[in-house]
């Protein structure tokens, strides 16, 4: 994309931390430039209507609206704007309305900066086959195109984490919404998916770092404090 003006991002995410975070990331991919935040449905429209917006990097869970009614007011408007959905979302159904109304990916949270700027890069090159007028010169390259926006690599974690125990952690601490109004321990999360305080702790210390755990302390217990991780 060298010579090329920057794609333009409009980050859509209503937890601060993790905001932050994404459009830190959005910035440091070569080609890429954060142009606002949004927290809510109805900034992200207000903003997609101020200013020219290339990418969205929208989360499907917004205070206000759910995110594939921001995509689907992109396309009743015609706004020439992509979507890639960032989220926590692990529903099916949620996967499937996203999918029918255009994004063109679903990167799951939590993840690490080169997860996002692998789907970034991955986008600029689908961008670039795309761009122009004209017509492609057979189905090899209409499937070039389709596959250049595909991000085939696993997302990448810190060294020495791995997906099936950061999935469990998850798990565990999705399990406990309503259970525990507390949160979890990192004892207690150790307990659930066979791992060590240490383990499990480092794990919920990421997960919270990412703006998507809530931390806590708990109090009436011997000794000294625990911290409570509690699913945003």
């Amino acid at each position: 994309m060298s010579g090329d003006p920057p794609v333009r991002v409009l980050v859509v995410e209503d937890e601060p931390i993790a905001a932050e975070a994404h459009r830190l990331y959005v910035d440091r991919t070569p080609g890429f430039t954060a142009v606002g935040v949004a927290g809510t449905g109805a900034l992200a429209r207000e903003a997609l209507t101020r200013r020219p917006v290339d990418l969205v990097l929208l989360d499907m869970n917004l205070p206000d609206a759910h995110g594939t009614d921001v995509v689907r007011w992109l396309r009743a408007t015609g706004r020439d704007v992509d979507v890639l959905a960032v989220t926590s979302a692990r529903e099916l159904a949620t996967v499937r309305a996203a999918v029918s109304a255009g994004v063109v990916g679903y990167l799951l949270k939590p993840f690490t900066y080169p997860a996002l700027r692998d789907r970034l890069t991955a986008y600029a090159d689908y961008r670039a086959r795309l761009a122009g007028h004209g017509d492609l010169t057979g189905q090899d390259d209409v499937d070039r195109a389709l596959d250049a926006v595909r991000a085939p690599r696993p997302a990448v974690l810190p060294k020495g984490m791995s997906r099936e125990t950061l999935e469990a952690v998850v798990a565990a601490l999705r399990g406990a919404d309503g259970a525990a109004p507390d949160g979890l321990s990192a004892a207690r999360t150790g307990e659930l998916i066979g791992a060590s305080r240490i383990t499990a702790r480092r794990y919920l210390e990421h997960l919270a770092d990412a703006g998507l755990v809530a931390r806590s302390p708990r109090y009436g217990t011997a000794g000294r404090p625990e911290v409570g991780y509690r699913w945003r």
